[in-house]
């Protein structure tokens, strides 16, 4: 199997996973990964949880289509503009409920749960734009800086990964911490984290080396 075949197959499934999971409906969401210099993507119109690799598109940097029969996600200029400006492997867009429904009243999702630093740390909101619109790019490219994710009001989510593996993992860390976001709002004021208190975290992983195989010492991380 080629490499873009492959690619195109990574992509259709991870479409479907997303499908499964409950983050996209139907057609709304997209994704995208790069392959050498072409970037397969969801074609528009595309039933996330319908997708086969056949159905996938491969376009150039500028967005023209190299391989496939159906024209790319509406929102392509959201991922080339995300693969313009970081190293990205992987973009994922999506209206993930609980996401969502945050975009909607706050503007921002602040670290709440220690978990977020996988994804930089507190997520902006970036402000609406049109779907489909250069302005809606040039914002979540803003929102997204030092960050791996990002909520776009009234929208939805975007996440970005060095593979469509990360870029996945991401959106879904993204919709677990919203959704507990949203659960702590309705009780009353959630706690928020400090810088502190997450540079605690930072130095807790790096001393136990949490996340890699070792030997068991009889105290391990959590």
């Amino acid at each position: 199997m080629s490499a873009p075949t492959a690619m195109r197959e990574a992509v259709a499934a991870a479409s479907r996973h997303l499908a499964a999971a409950g983050l996209v409906h139907r057609t709304s969401g997209n994704v995208s990964a790069r392959c050498g210099e072409a970037i397969a993507v969801t074609p528009t119109g595309g039933v996330l949880s319908e997708l086969q690799a056949e159905d996938i598109v491969l376009v150039d940097a500028a967005g023209s289509v190299v391989e496939g029969s159906s024209a790319p996600t509406s929102e392509i200029g959201l991922h080339l503009g995300i693969y313009d400006a970081y190293d990205a492997g992987a973009v994922v867009h999506t209206h993930a409920p609980a996401a969502t429904a945050v975009s909607c009243v706050f503007e921002e999702l602040p670290a709440i749960h220690y978990e977020m630093l996988g994804l930089g740390g507190a997520i902006r909101v970036a402000p609406y734009t049109t779907f489909g619109t250069p302005e809606l790019a040039a914002s979540a490219v803003a929102a997204l800086a030092g960050r791996t994710a990002a909520l776009l009001a009234n929208h939805g989510t975007i996440t970005y990964g060095a593979d469509l593996e990360s870029a996945v993992r991401a959106t879904e860390l993204l919709e677990w911490v919203a959704e507990l976001y949203a659960r702590a709002v309705a009780i009353g004021t959630p706690k928020v984290l400090d810088e502190k208190a997450l540079q605690d975290v930072v130095d807790a992983l790096a001393a136990r080396g949490y996340g890699a195989l070792r030997p068991a010492t009889g105290q391990e991380a959590e």
